[in-house]
């Protein structure tokens, strides 16, 4: 499965902690788009779709949630709970984000700029995409 689950550095001492997310350093593509979501209602998921070129970083930066991705054959379940644990995903995911906890704010970094065109958000056409891409 296409993903990485990374480690981000902190910078911190007696007054707090730091984290610093620098494109082609510690995220492996150029960032072009941030967006975050919270005050996400209770049982509510989001997502349902894929991408067919974009790559992301999610970071819960409070909180924590749940993130179910699928590649057509396999389905995992990844926790995002801490500031410092980053989900690097590569295209090709079919993603849906749930389990909010109260507060949560999970933040995406984008390596394009917003494109329709780019979203699969029909699950059997993500899964005709797969075998029409050899995933």
């Amino acid at each position: 499965m296409e993903y990485q689950i990374i480690e981000l550095e902190k910078h911190g001492d007696e007054r707090g902690n730091l984290i610093a997310i620098e494109e082609n350093k510690n995220i492996p593509f150029e960032i072009k788009r941030v967006y975050y979501m919270f005050d996400t209602i209770e049982n509510v998921r989001r997502g349902y779709h894929a991408h067919k070129e974009l790559k992301q970083l999610l970071i819960c930066v409070a909180g924590s949630c749940m993130i179910m991705l699928d590649d057509g054959k396999v389905k995992e379940e990844i926790v995002l709970d801490r500031p410092d644990k980053g989900l690097i995903l590569n295209p090709g995911l079919w993603r849906e984000m749930h389990d909010f906890s109260e507060g949560a704010v999970l933040m995406v970094c984008a390596s394009e700029y917003y494109d329709e065109s780019d979203y699969i958000r029909d699950y059997n056409d993500f899964l005709e995409w797969v075998k029409e891409n050899g995933r």
